[in-house]
């Protein structure tokens, strides 16, 4: 999955945005995401608390939007 945020990587303010957006498409709490590799690199591994890997699929994909870049 791509995610993009404008937040500015500094502080940890975009891999919170990157939660946040995650969180909001998961219809979880962000407390229920962690990044468990990543924090400074544009690939991370996310672990969801509270749902199986068969419900992140589901909701991301009933969740899925379009490439704002292309539209």
């Amino acid at each position: 999955m791509k995610v993009w945020v404008t937040q500015a990587p500094e502080k940890g303010k975009a891999n919170q945005a990157v939660l946040e957006i995650l969180a909001k498409s998961l219809g979880v709490r962000p407390s229920q995401l962690e990044i468990v590799s990543g924090q400074t690199s544009p690939h991370k591994r996310i672990l969801v608390r509270g749902l199986n890997a068969r419900e992140v699929a589901q909701r991301l994909k009933a969740g899925a939007h379009t490439d704002p870049k292309t539209g």
